[in-house]
Parts: C-alpha cells; sequence; structure tokens
C-alpha cells in the first residue's frame, strides 16, 4: 500500500475464469488503496487466486459489460477507480504517471494510450494503438455506459491524458479470439437494432472497406507488419459481421 500524500484509489476488474491472466495484472496494481474483483462464477480458482493475493472479491450475476463495470465501480470503498481488465496490466511509467495525478489532480478523469498485443506484437499502430481509454475517474463525475457491449465511460468533466501504456496481453489463441469477436458482434447488432438503427447493403460494403482504408493507410497499421494486418481484416469481418446480423434481425422481425 502506498502511504504518500495523495488521493486513495481503488482498482476495480470484472472477471470470469481468469486464473491465468490475474496475476500480472494484480501485481501491476500493487500501488492501489484497494483491489477490488467482481467475479461473475468462475470456476478455476480465480476467486481463491485474487483473495491469495490480497484483493476483495464480490460475486454478482452477470449484467452485461457496462453494467458490471459500473456495479463494481459502485462497490469500491474509494471514490477514485482505476478500472482494468483481467488481461490488462499497468506499465510502470503509467503506474508513476497515475500516482502523481493523484497526488495533485488537476482533471476528475483521466484517459491514457492501451497498448494492444496480438499474434506475439505490441502493435503500434492501426487500430491497435494508441486505443485511447477513459479508466481513471472521480466515481462522482463518471460512470460506465449500461452498454451490454463496447461499453465506455460517460463523463460530465474534461478529460485529461496521462503518458504510459495500459498493457492488454491476452493469452488467447486466434481460435478463442474469432469466437469472443463472434459474440461481440452479435451483441452490438442487437444493441443497435434495439436502439431503432437499420442495417442496408451500403453498410455491408462500405463499412469494412472504409475501415480497412482507415486504420491500415492513415493510421499506418500496414507499419505493424503481418500482425497488423490480420487484427485491421478482423476488425473490418467485425464490421460486416455486425450490420449482416442486423439485416438478419430486421428480416426476422418483419
Amino acid at each position: 500500500m502506498n502511504t504518500s500524500p495523495r488521493l486513495r484509489l481503488s482498482a476495480v476488474l470484472i472477471a470470469k475464469n481468469a486464473a491465468s491472466q490475474l496475476p500480472a495484472c494484480l501485481d501491476s496494481l500493487a500501488f492501489c488503496d484497494e483491489i477490488l474483483v467482481v467475479d461473475s462464477g468462475s470456476t478455476d480458482g480465480t476467486v481463491e487466486l485474487a483473495q491469495a493475493r490480497g484483493a476483495r472479491v464480490i460475486q454478482a450475476e452477470w449484467r452485461g459489460f457496462g453494467a458490471q463495470k459500473q456495479f463494481a465501480v459502485v462497490q469500491a470503498a474509494h471514490d477514485w477507480v482505476l478500472c482494468i481488465d483481467a488481461d490488462e496490466r499497468v506499465s510502470p511509467r503509467l503506474h508513476e504517471n497515475i500516482l502523481k495525478a493523484l497526488a495533485a489532480p488537476n482533471q476528475q478523469a483521466y484517459r491514457f494510450p492501451r497498448c494492444n498485443r496480438f499474434l506475439g506484437r505490441h502493435l503500434r499502430h492501426g487500430e491497435g494503438y494508441p486505443d485511447w481509454s477513459l479508466r481513471l475517474f472521480d466515481r462522482r463525475r463518471a460512470r460506465w455506459s449500461d452498454d451490454a457491449v463496447h461499453e465506455r465511460v460517460i463523463s460530465d468533466v474534461e478529460v485529461g491524458t496521462l503518458e504510459g501504456d495500459l498493457l492488454h496481453d491476452s493469452a488467447e489463441t486466434l481460435d478463442a479470439y474469432l469466437a469472443k469477436q463472434n459474440r461481440y458482434t452479435t451483441l452490438a447488432a442487437e444493441q443497435a437494432f434495439s436502439a431503432g438503427r437499420r442495417a442496408s447493403a451500403g453498410h455491408l460494403l462500405l463499412s469494412p472497406l472504409l475501415r480497412f482504408v482507415k486504420f491500415y493507410f492513415f493510421r499506418l497499421g500496414f507499419l505493424d507488419g503481418l500482425p497488423g494486418l490480420v487484427h485491421i481484416l478482423i476488425g473490418c469481418g467485425n464490421s460486416f459481421a455486425k450490420y449482416a446480423k442486423m439485416l438478419d434481425l430486421q428480416k426476422r422481425n418483419l
């Protein structure tokens, strides 16, 4: 626990069957005054591992990504929270800058770059970087959206920027990654359809194409080599899949 004069901080994360990823995550959060893990029914020892490393664990039924993360924020012991996923870790530079910000905060919410490791390479361009993430905030001035997928932090204050990367280092296989993307596109399509949005053939054709041009050329994704190309092509496929699933929902709900 850090005893320097600064605002007290709770690290909060949601987890299910994350025992293989959690140790590195929790180690990177050792500077926080509290680590809170909201678990939704793990069977792989996640709960025991978290508790053994000093985290407070709460069991809660799954609510969807946004609602689950907001539930975790509400349960935290301190108003300032750092939201992190089990497959992420705070880099030493980000750790240092978080402590500096809490010692003399000039904002009530902060974002920082998220660096994604994909196919063994940390992506530095395209969709993979900087992937700005608002994860450090005073919960009295910000909250997670209720979105079931692609959740985001909503704030009514100016957002500051911290240097240092949040490292996303998923150990999942490409097969598992693709399966997860399939689930996400289904949730995204259902969410968009429920909000009254509708898809067309134009969306199917143009969305993947424009996404590829933006991230591979304008955002220099080609500099990340083959992993960068695969990452962007999967993202383009996700765009196509989401709109195709929306079209399917539209046909089935005529």
